[in-house]
């Protein structure tokens, strides 16, 4: 059986810069109570729509133009994927925990990630089984997102190939303590900042008894809208398509849950 494809391991090619960006702020922003947790397939993926709204996402994509970005180098290592784009990232914990906090992430990830699949029925669960659902959801109690930030943009005739991305154990502080507690990352969080033609992130379900040739999910990008999918053991295959038309910008961070 032929090893599963990884994403690059850039971070052993290029230093991270030391320096943080002087990242604009967040705003203006949505409330939570306005967006949703739209699963895409239940336990997966999922989708948050109008995120970020198009006008912070077209003076970030401005700012964002202003950075060193490096061109991922076209020949991979073995048993890495083909990715051709070009990038920046910085470990920079201070922006990790405004994208997690000042936007609706928090709230719809740790209170209201259930929403779109209970009925009213449902809706009556108490506070700790909804933080026994969102445990298991999540694959532990969520922290906050990794400080590892990645920003990458994919010109006209750019793509990632067919990988699986990792779980990365870290030693991470959370917003609301000084102490830092052993953990991991469990689920990718991609925010799309631009729309083009091409460039759809596409999943390729494993077959199973009941279904033995799946159909592939394809989300398009959508100016502000953010899509977390599981990675890990329970990474489903995936892969960035070529872009036709534009550019692609995402920003890029992960899901942290204590161990």
């Amino acid at each position: 059986m032929a090893p599963k494809p990884k994403k690059p391991d850039l971070k052993s090619q290029k230093q991270t810069p030391k320096t943080s960006p002087n990242w604009p702020p967040l705003r203006p922003l949505l409330p939570a109570a306005d967006l949703s947790l739209t699963p895409l397939l239940t336990n997966q993926i999922y989708l948050i729509r109008n995120f970020l709204p198009g006008t912070l996402c077209k003076s970030y994509v401005s700012f964002l133009a202003s950075l060193p970005l490096t061109t991922t180098p076209g020949k991979p290592k073995k048993d890495e994927a083909l990715r051709v784009n070009d990038r920046f990232q910085i470990d920079d914990s201070r922006f990790a925990e405004m994208l997690w906090g000042t936007t609706a992430l928090k709230e719809l990830v740790t209170t209201r990630f259930a929403e779109e699949e209970d009925d009213e029925e449902d809706r009556t669960s108490l506070p700790a089984e909804l933080v026994e659902r969102a445990h298991q959801l999540w694959g532990g109690e969520p922290l906050g997102l990794n400080p590892n930030i990645r920003i990458y943009r994919y010109s006209t005739g750019q793509f990632f190939g067919q990988h699986y991305d990792e779980t990365n154990n870290l030693t991470f502080t959370p917003p609301s303590s000084p102490k830092a507690v052993p953990a991991r990352t469990t689920w990718t969080l991609l925010v799309y900042l631009t729309s083009c033609t091409g460039g759809e992130t596409v999943f390729y379900p494993e077959p199973t008894r009941a279904n033995r040739n799946p159909e592939p999910i394809a989300v398009a990008p959508e100016v502000g809208m953010a899509l977390l999918h599981r990675h890990g053991d329970h990474c489903m295959l995936h892969e960035g398509m070529e872009v036709t038309g534009g550019e692609k910008w995402v920003l890029r961070s992960d899901l942290v849950v204590q161990k």
